[in-house]
C-alpha cells in the first residue's frame, strides 16, 4: 500500500494521482504490492531531516529512508510476506515547485520525476559514485519512458 501524507498547505496536490504514479513505478521495478509511505511536506520540514540525517543544513527536494539495504537490480524478498516495507519518502513541495520552474517544467512532471529517483532508492539503487550514477540514471530514464 501506499500511504502519502500532504502537511503542507500551500501547493496543491493531488493524493490519488501520486498514489497510482508510484504504483506504476513501483511495478516497473518489480516490487508492486510493497509499502512506501510519501510525506509531502515544506522546505523546512526537509530541512530539519537533511541536517538530522545527512549533516546537510539546507533544504532539498527528496530524502530516501529505505528499510532494507537491497542489491540494485537484484530482487529482495523479507522473510515474513508481511514484512514488504521498501521504506519512506519525504518531499519538499516548495522545493519541487521552484525547481519545476527553474526547469521550465509542470510541477507533476517533477514531481513524477523525484517519485522514480526515491523509489529507486528505496530499492537500492544509489549515485555515491559515478558507475552507481549512471546505473541509477539509466533505470530511472527507463522508468520514466515507460511511464509516459
Amino acid at each position: 500500500m501506499i500511504t502519502v501524507r500532504n502537511s503542507q498547505k500551500t501547493i496543491p496536490i493531488k493524493k490519488a494521482v501520486v498514489v497510482a504514479t508510484a504504483q506504476k513505478i513501483l511495478k516497473l521495478l518489480g516490487y508492486q504490492n510493497w509499502d512506501v509511505g510519501i510525506w509531502i511536506t515544506t522546505n523546512k520540514t526537509i530541512r530539519n531531516y537533511n541536517k538530522q540525517f545527512r549533516q546537510k543544513d539546507k533544504a532539498t527536494d527528496i530524502l530516501s529512508f529505505p528499510l532494507y539495504d537491497i542489491v540494485p537490480g537484484v530482487f529482495f524478498e523479507p522473510e515474513v510476506r508481511e514484512e514488504r516495507v521498501l521504506g519512506d519518502i519525504i518531499i519538499s513541495a516548495e522545493r519541487v515547485l521552484a525547481d519545476a520552474r527553474e526547469l521550465d517544467v509542470f510541477f507533476e512532471e517533477r514531481l513524477q520525476l523525484l517519485l522514480v529517483h526515491g523509489l529507486c532508492h528505496l530499492v537500492g539503487y544509489d549515485h555515491e559514485t559515478d558507475a552507481q550514477y549512471v546505473e541509477m540514471s539509466k533505470v530511472e530514464a527507463a522508468v520514466l519512458a515507460q511511464l509516459c
